[in-house]
């Protein structure tokens, strides 16, 4: 497998290195560079890879040891003086950065809002960037688990001479106000709080300023584009194109663990009976041909149910965004939205049903479902670059790629990519990761994501 360091020396007393497995599709991801007398030690925490090494006589090899999860050889590599290849992502080489931790006041209420700013280091003044993050409260770094998309965004980028500011959503970390609170109009002031702080800072070039945000951030950082001052540019990682009805309603119905497994155990055992008959039949005397035809339509048979079934499920969700949408009087709305739920779900627990009643007719989720993107595309006039993975399952690519891509037809600075395998939260299929020793992943934000991001904010930059 190629492994490929890439080293800078952006100033006399530090080292700055990116790794590449192009085998694994995964490209400068950070690595930290220690020196240890005779010895140089590279640690990849994305990768959970280390090379300790030391260089040979001639200075042009590298002979150590490289180590993983379940791995460990012996590694020799030999050095490679690359030349500048004249594109975007050359013109800015990386570089080491500094955080600052930043607080400012949004005018939608006067909410304080907490965040990091990531700078990189030297005289700027530098492009910059604010995250948006996607509906629901989340932190700074946009936590999943121990995936954190915001926080690997802001570092690849701030390595790559772009400055980064990422905020705790309202109500969440250390930033005050009410995420249930707070609407998507409310959000959009929030981000345009955010762009003119970074604005001002005397390391941060205003004219080469803009947003990227995730899912609802998208649309927020469009609906902000669509506005007096608007950022220099937008990134739109998962926005929506359809209606915020329509986005929701086709989302998958909330389950708690118990009723996904019974799903599964469900499923499996249809699978089983139809295995079991085809068993009785081969015994009976079938012959191949019957069989494979018996066990055709049975399969048809499940999928035409399933199918049955997710309409039923969207029909549903359309009928229930709806009264929530016509109905003005909240307490009404959880009433019959209430009674919804438990006849469709008698077994649901009701502490359950309360909690997905008021989460539902909250201020944010009852302004969304009035929510149009479409309206203010055409006043979209900056660069935008959408992304979108196909196996998105919360954002569907083709449906709402393809309806971003008409409200923007008139401008003429929009590029569209679909990443393929890639999900919702942007993160490297399991299939090209390294695995742990006991065959298990960690989630690694896809390179292919912030590789594109990076290296059109700073085609951008140029212009």
């Amino acid at each position: 497998m190629p492994v490929a360091f890439t080293v800078q020396q952006p100033a006399a007393d530090k080292l700055a290195a990116t790794l590449d497995l192009p085998a694994r599709r995964m490209s400068r991801l950070p690595v930290s560079v220690t020196l240890k007398g005779d010895s140089v030690i590279f640690f990849a925490a994305k990768a959970s890879c280390r090379y300790a090494c030391v260089r040979a006589a001639s200075g042009q090899e590298l002979r150590g040891t490289w180590a993983q999860p379940g791995l460990r050889v012996p590694l020799v590599l030999r050095r490679v003086v690359v030349q500048p290849s004249g594109t975007a992502a050359a013109v800015v080489a990386a570089t080491t950065y500094h955080i600052e931790a930043v607080k400012l006041t949004s005018p939608a209420g006067n909410v304080e809002l907490a965040g990091t700013l990531s700078i990189p280091d030297g005289p700027g003044p530098f492009p910059a960037a604010v995250l948006l993050s996607d509906m629901g409260p989340q932190d700074r770094d946009a936590r999943q688990g121990t995936c954190r998309l915001f926080a690997d965004i802001a570092s690849n980028l701030a390595r790559q001479g772009i400055a980064v500011l990422r905020l705790d959503d309202r109500g969440v970390g250390q930033s005050g106000g009410d995420n249930r609170l707070a609407t998507t109009a409310d959000l959009v002031r929030d981000a345009q709080a955010a762009l003119s702080f970074l604005r001002v800072r005397p390391s941060i070039d205003p004219a080469r300023t803009g947003f990227i945000g995730h899912g609802e951030g998208g649309n927020v950082a469009l609906l902000a584009a669509a506005q007096p001052l608007p950022p220099s540019f937008v990134v739109g990682l998962a926005a929506a194109g359809v209606s915020g009805l329509e986005l929701l309603a086709a989302q998958a119905e909330p389950a708690t663990a118990a009723d996904t497994a019974r799903a599964g155990a469900a499923r499996r055992q249809a699978l089983a009976d139809v295995a079991a008959k085809a068993k009785e039949l081969r015994a009976s005397g079938s012959n191949s041909a019957q069989i494979d035809t018996y066990v055709a339509q049975q399969t048809l048979k499940l999928r035409s149910a399933e199918r049955k079934q997710a309409e039923a499920t969207l029909k549903f969700r359309r009928a229930m965004f709806e009264i929530v949408r016509q109905t003005a009087n909240r307490e009404q709305a959880q009433a019959i939205v209430t009674n919804m739920l438990r006849q469709r779900y008698p077994a649901q627990e009701a502490a359950l049903t309360r909690s997905r009643v008021e989460d539902l007719t909250t201020p944010w989720a009852r302004y969304y479902l009035t929510f149009d993107p479409q309206a203010a595309l055409a006043k979209v006039q900056c660069p935008v670059l959408l992304l979108n993975g196909t196996d998105d399952a919360e954002v569907n690519a083709a449906t709402n790629l393809t309806a971003l891509e008409k409200g923007l037809k008139a401008n003429k600075r929009v590029m569209v990519r679909r990443l393929p395998g890639v999900q919702h939260w942007f993160q490297t299929p399991a299939a090209e990761l390294l695995p742990n020793a006991d065959g298990s992943v960690d989630p690694v934000v896809s390179a292919a994501m912030l590789d594109a991001v990076r290296d059109w904010v700073l085609q951008q930059s140029l212009q």
